[in-house]
């Protein structure tokens, strides 16, 4: 390995190194958005003032006086305004959903499919919100100036859950009005299906609500569980995301307190964490948002609070229903990708998006490459460590010719070192210029390009990186075994530390980590021993970073994902492997031969030189008239 490899190695290093700090959670900034809710507020104070107003000193009219406050604070809606809450489910395969009629909205989601795990282990359902931890509320403003809240009336089941011929359930919860008026929740989950239909629909409306009303505010609140083990790296995978009409996706800041008033239509918004996702889809549009994203407590159940407050569009006449759909489930590629020609044949969703499966060239082999081959391996073996090692030696088995290559042009790199060293020893090291020139002359003649050995491991590089943004966000991985690592899509602790390393190390020692730190450490003393640049000036310092880096990813993978630690581990040992057999079979002195040869063959022709002789030619000339300056 030459300079050049390693000095793409070590780029290779900053890169990560870089990746890291820019992903690193920040200190939580204190900046929240104070949201005003006219809503209760003024339904309160206008109920508290109208009993206020009511005192009837014959104790007959007592028991009435809360009755005639609730009127004239409900208006229309006083039949509403009181009841008792009851629940309602609506299940199929994958989720299980609970409806309350207080608010007629989803109180709770059950992913049936998934489980998570306290720090015994043990298996616990998986709960993405219950009743406390969301809330979805409406305003409705009546024509004799009433602001009320959804969240606050209660609702009225049409009919008991009801089930159609292909399996789909639907629950129709209904918002009376003291007249013939009303509003129709209806809600309608499909068999084996995480996407949830939701519609809002209008009957004489017109009548109750001011003239001219469109549309209705929304404001959707939630609280992020922590599922993982690993909170600061699930932490640093949960955001709000959304997705303009007519634009991509964008999203709020995963490692602090952030807020966006959106001024363009979006078509969805999504409260993510790292595997899990709950998204309201528009059919139409939503505008006017307001996004809000607090971090919580460290030691807090809950990863961070989501806010969102948006207006949708609204038929007073019920003539045009508003419809949504919502999404309850996994963030796993081929899930959400089954929704990208959109749900009612409108654009297209990209929902898939969700997944960070890094920019550019890395997520299109992650796409077309890596996801696909995983998948097929997914279908014969069920072991995810046995097809982590498959994916390994197929990918390494892809990539031998460029490590082949690579060897190759370090092997005729060292073979020339003594007549480099003639060269360095007949010319002064304070005439570098002339050095350089004699060696790039040398190289010239013999055929042997400096960066060839570069080349290959530049190529090799897109790989890396997709490998580096697919293991963390394949759900796939989540709590699957292999050897001592209990979930692959976290660290695999060994030892709990009673303290707290910093760095990112944390309060634990990982395994694979450990194992993946040694294996580098020994391919890099394989790749020392046959480099050329050890003894050249700052060749020392060159050793030095090659042997620093090993340590540093050990501090930068403690907390990571076990299944990447474990992917590299097992690259790291292929590649060591890899250059012990292509050392057993090349013969340096046949090489040496070869290229003996060529620059005897090559004396016979015109030497015509290069682009970069001539620039480095030119740089010399330069030099040397500064240096008599």
């Amino acid at each position: 390995m030459d300079k050049n490899t390693i000095l793409a190695f070590s780029l290779i290093a900053l890169i990560v190194i870089g990746y890291f700090q820019l992903n690193k959670p920040n200190e939580v900034e204190q900046a929240r958005i104070k949201r005003y809710n006219d809503s209760i507020a003024l339904v309160e104070q206008t109920k508290a003032q109208a009993i206020q107003k009511v005192t009837p000193k014959d104790p007959a009219l007592v028991k009435d006086s809360a009755k005639i406050g609730t009127t004239d604070a409900f208006g229309a809606f006083n039949v509403a305004a009181n009841g008792t809450e009851k629940f309602y489910t609506l299940e199929n395969e994958v989720v299980k959903l609970t409806l309350s009629n207080k608010g007629g909205r989803i109180s709770s989601v059950q992913l049936k499919k998934y489980s998570k795990r306290d720090s015994l282990n043990k298996s616990f359902p998986l709960i993405l919100f219950n009743e406390k931890e969301s809330n979805l509320g409406f305003t409705i403003v009546t024509n004799n100036n009433r602001v009320l809240n959804s969240t606050n009336l209660y609702f009225e089941p049409v009919s008991s859950v009801t089930k159609d011929a292909k399996g789909n359930q639907t629950l129709i919860l209904r918002l009376k009005t003291s007249g013939t008026a009303y509003i129709d929740f209806a809600y309608t989950l499909p068999e084996k299906d995480y996407m949830l239909s939701f519609g809002i629909k209008a009957n004489g409306m017109n009548s109750v609500m001011p003239a001219g009303t469109n549309s209705l505010d929304m404001q959707w609140d939630s609280k992020v569980r922590q599922q993982e083990r690993g909170r600061k790296f699930e932490d640093r995978y949960s955001s709000i995301e959304y997705k303009y009409v007519a634009d991509d996706i964008e999203k709020l800041s995963e490692s602090k307190d952030d807020e966006k008033k959106l001024p363009n239509k979006i078509k969805w918004i999504a409260f993510k964490d790292q595997f899990f996702s709950s998204i309201l889809i528009a059919d139409d549009a939503m505008s006017s948002t307001t996004l809000t994203s607090k971090m919580e407590a460290e030691n807090s159940e809950y990863l961070k609070s989501y806010s969102a407050v948006t207006t949708v569009p609204f038929d007073p006449t019920g003539k045009t229903p508003s419809t949504f759909h919502w999404f309850f489930g996994p963030n796993q590629f081929k899930v959400l990708a089954a929704y990208d020609k959109g749900i009612n044949g409108d654009a297209e969703l990209k929902l898939n998006k969700l997944i960070p499966l890094g920019w550019g060239i890395f997520g299109w082999i992650n796409q077309f490459v890596i996801i696909p081959m995983f998948n097929q391996l997914s279908k014969v073996f069920s072991n995810f460590g046995v097809i982590i090692l498959i994916m390994t030696l197929i990918i390494k088995m892809v990539l031998f010719p460029l490590t082949y290559k690579s060897y190759m042009s370090s092997a005729k790199m060292r073979v020339l070192k003594p007549e480099i060293d003639e060269i360095n020893a007949r010319i002064p090291a304070d005439k570098a210029a002339e050095r350089q020139k004699a060696t790039m002359e040398l190289y010239g003649k013999v055929g042997v390009s400096p960066l060839s050995g570069c080349v290959p491991s530049l190529l090799s590089m897109p790989l890396l990186f997709a490998m580096f943004s697919f293991f963390p966000s394949a759900i796939e991985l989540r709590q699957q075994s292999f050897l001592w690592a209990t979930d692959l899509s976290t660290y695999d602790s060994i030892m709990k530390l009673p303290f707290s390393i910093p760095f990112g190390f944390g309060n634990h020692v990982s395994l694979f980590c450990l194992l993946m730190t040694v294996t580098n450490i020994v391919f890099t003393k394989v790749n020392m021993a046959q480099t050329t640049t050890v003894d050249q000036p700052g060749g020392a310092m060159m050793k030095w970073m090659m042997y620093l880096m090993p340590l540093m990813f050990l501090f930068m993978f403690n907390s990571y994902a076990s299944g990447l630690s474990y992917y590299y581990f097992i690259s790291t040992l292929i590649s060591i492997l890899q250059t012990y057999a292509i050392r057993g079979f090349v013969d340096e002195k046949k090489i040496l031969a070869q290229l003996h040869a060529k620059r005897a063959n090559n004396s016979k022709k015109p030497v015509k030189k290069s682009g970069f002789m001539d620039r480095l030619e030119k740089m010399q000339r330069e030099q040397q008239k500064s240096v008599k300056r």
